[in-house]
């Protein structure tokens, strides 16, 4: 049974998209954008962005009654690799201050990202 996820903790789907799907014994975040879910707006800041992103997948994961110990995949997409070891020391400190492993990670270069947010991040969580 597949059960769409909604949370006011993340920001609203801009399309026609929910922002995670339960199959059950799996999770899978649509890509999150960096946008404060509170204020609607998003930071410049690609540190900030990202820290954004990952609180987003969080809240929706979290809606399903898991945590990000049991997420297991995410892949990243960011408007301009240089940007990698800012992203990475955000991700790294995120992970870390929560005592979660860290999860298998794609990071992938985009040309452009709805919003021309600077980075946007998905997740896939396994119910244990």
């Amino acid at each position: 049974m597949t059960k769409a996820l909604n949370t006011e903790s993340a920001p609203a789907a801009i399309g026609p998209y929910v922002q995670g799907v339960d199959l059950g014994s799996m999770i899978f975040t649509s890509g999150q954008l960096p946008i404060d879910p509170a204020t609607g707006e998003m930071s410049a800041d690609v540190a900030e962005q990202a820290l954004q992103s990952l609180k987003n997948v969080q809240a929706i994961v979290e809606s399903a009654g898991l945590t990000m110990a049991n997420v297991f995949k995410m892949t990243v997409f960011v408007k301009d690799l240089n940007s990698f070891p800012i992203v990475n020391e955000v991700y790294q400190n995120f992970f870390d201050n929560l005592g979660a492993a860290y999860p298998a990670r794609s990071c992938v270069e985009v040309a452009r990202l709805p919003k021309d947010a600077l980075i946007e991040i998905e997740a896939i969580a396994v119910r244990s």
